[in-house]
């Protein structure tokens, strides 16, 4: 991801999207960088730029179709290290873009996308306020209510602790202090477990930890447990009485069953928001979510928003009366154990003849339980998932086979 490679990615976004364009980063260290140099490809298309600065992703998703603006686009390796970069484009009202339209971008950075006149850089500093109204609109009264918000060093760490302030609550704040080093750096949704601590040792109701981009959210309750995407999907579901929800190949087995017992159907997605999204609006399911807190609620928005869901998860516990403690006890999770194992070749070893019998062996060990195997989007690993009744006998079968899929190579 280099400037000169992300110049040649606006011109070629520019000639197949228009604009205006909507754009926004999160605040590591490449973003200003990077910013700079789609700025100049964009403006060099011969499109209108609205700069938003840092927001969180959903935050420019929405702005995208408050702004009716052709396309949006987001400088962020959402949870990834700060070393790690990248942009991702929205079309029309927020929506992610269908693969024939990455395809056409692909084909025009290779061939070399020409220069446009007219291209106009506008900012909108505005636009942080207004994602703000957008979201307090679905926030019930948090008057006396405690809350520890965790950011993650990333875009929501100055938007976060000011919603929960506004919507009521007194907010003990972490995470707001970006460098452009630390984003998700021990912090947020992908290590929530000082959130998880801080909860319980100062006493507060709850916790909310995001990820470097915004787009998810893991919880804790008062006791200092984590709370993930499984367990939202379950409380939204059952409290809103849905007759399906979608879920992706690695939401937990024990949530697979607990909403059978509820009369409630999982539909298993492959692991991605914007297949979550497809499956639902093929099925007309209307909540969707993956086990790390990306969860999506079709009737409110179409792109996962990480504080969007805190708060409807807080008016859903107010609209049934209970404790987002209760809801953990509920619902029984097996033990899960992911192997990300480092590869040369993800998609070969994905795609290796004898990955199969390897998937079937590990089943048969695990007997009661499930494995699942995938390339990761974002990582040059594969990821090994096992989940089964016995923890013991799941941690034997992860170590196994990651083991064996290291040899495929």
């Amino acid at each position: 991801m280099t400037p000169a490679f992300v110049l040649a990615l606006g011109r070629a976004a520019a000639a197949e999207l228009g604009g205006p364009l909507v754009l926004g980063r999160d605040p590591r260290a490449s973003g200003p960088m990077l910013e700079a140099a789609l700025v100049a490809g964009l403006l060099a298309g011969g499109i209108e730029v609205l700069r938003l600065g840092v927001l969180p992703t959903p935050g420019v998703a929405y702005l995208t179709g408050a702004y009716r603006a052709r396309a949006g686009a987001v400088i962020s390796a959402s949870h990834n290290p700060y070393h790690d970069n990248g942009v991702k484009f929205f079309g029309p009202g927020g929506k992610k873009l269908a693969d024939e339209r990455e395809a056409a971008i692909e084909r025009g950075l290779e061939a070399s996308a020409p220069y446009r006149e007219g291209g106009r850089l506008r900012e909108a500093p505005e636009g942080a306020e207004r994602y703000l109204d957008h979201l307090l609109a679905y926030a019930p009264d948090l008057d006396g209510m405690r809350i520890v918000v965790d950011a993650a060093n990333g875009a929501a760490h100055r938007l976060a602790p000011t919603l929960f302030a506004r919507a009521g609550a007194e907010v003990f704040a972490i995470g707001t202090s970006p460098d452009g080093r630390n984003i998700n750096l021990g912090l947020g949704a992908t290590a929530p477990e000082t959130m998880a601590r801080l909860v319980a040792e100062l006493g507060y109701d709850l916790g909310v930890a995001f990820d470097g981009d915004g787009d998810r959210v893991i919880l804790a309750d008062r006791r200092g447990r984590i709370v993930t995407g499984d367990h939202l999907l379950y409380l939204h579901a059952r409290v809103a009485g849905e007759p399906a929800v979608v879920g992706t190949v690695m939401s937990n087995l024990g949530l697979e069953r607990a909403l059978e017992e509820a009369g409630i159907r999982l539909l298993r997605a492959p692991v991605g928001d914007r297949y979550v999204l497809e499956w639902m609006e093929r099925e007309g399911v209307r909540l969707g979510a993956e086990p790390s807190g990306h969860m999506i609620f079709r009737d409110r928005f179409i792109t996962g928003d990480g504080m969007l869901t805190a708060l409807l998860t807080l008016a859903a516990l107010e609209q049934s009366g209970t404790d987002l403690a209760d809801w953990v006890e509920e619902l029984s999770l097996y033990p899960q154990v992911i192997e990300n194992v480092p590869v040369a070749d993800k998609q070969r070893v994905a795609a290796h003849p004898r990955l199969p019998e390897l998937l079937a062996e590990a089943e048969r060990r695990l007997g009661d339980g499930r494995v699942n195997v995938r390339p990761s989007g974002t990582e040059p690993v594969v990821r090994v998932m096992v989940e089964g009744a016995e923890a013991e006998a799941v941690r034997e079968v992860a170590a196994w086979l990651a083991t064996r899929i290291r040899s495929l190579e």
